[in-house]
């Protein structure tokens, strides 16, 4: 069995530290063998009978990050329409999406019809596909922090237009719209936390039964 060192372990907690969501990002380009080096992580990750359903669309043709911009800036606005006040100010105020900056753009589909894995493990939570492409996402994000590189996951959008702007086959379902690029600045603290929209928790709510 192999056994880590004191030193590895700090610095795996170092890098989840400082996994950051980013969203503020430089036009710089990313050379593909990086590219290619981070997408390689999916193929490290566990999934549910070793289904491996992740399946992923690199958004690079203009007309296709247009539709995906548009479709940010519609479901955008139509979550600021639902505060009021203070927090309507403290809504608009925030940057939730670099996919205007981001040189890399990637939309990642769980298959929720693949064969692979004859359906073990699904048959009573069909989710856990979709929670193994959230593992493998994991993987990506911490590696691509290794190479000084950020990621931004863009939740604010309509799956259903994603899925048909970007053409993808029936029974595929969004997980993520992900950003990639280098990072204009990392901060230890959340952006969301700056910006007094939310605090961590101070303890964890764990309970025995």
């Amino acid at each position: 069995m192999y056994a880590f060192s004191d030193d590895f372990r700090a610095g795996l907690t170092d890098l989840m530290r400082w996994r950051r969501d980013v969203r503020q990002f430089r036009s710089d380009p990313v050379e593909e063998a990086l590219v290619q080096e981070c997408l390689a992580t999916f193929s490290l990750a566990p999934s549910v009978g070793l289904s491996e359903p992740w399946r992923i669309i690199r958004v690079r043709a203009a007309p296709a990050r247009a539709a995906m911009l548009a479709n940010f800036q519609d479901a955008n606005a139509r979550a600021l329409a639902g505060y009021d006040g203070e927090q309507a100010e403290r809504y608009a105020s925030l940057k939730l999406s670099g996919m205007s900056e981001a040189p890399e753009q990637f939309a990642v589909f769980c298959d929720e019809e693949t064969g692979k894995g004859a359906g073990l493990g699904t048959a009573s939570m069909p989710e856990m596909r979709r929670y193994s492409v959230v593992g493998a996402i994991t993987l990506m994000w911490l590696h691509a922090r290794t190479r000084g590189l950020g990621i931004g996951w863009v939740s604010v959008l309509d799956p259903a237009l994603v899925c048909r702007d970007l053409d993808v086959p029936k029974g595929w379902s969004l997980v993520a719209y992900l950003c990639l690029g280098w990072p204009r600045d990392v901060s230890l603290t959340p952006e969301l936390e700056t910006k007094g929209w939310e605090a961590r928790a101070a303890s964890l709510h764990i309970e025995d039964r």
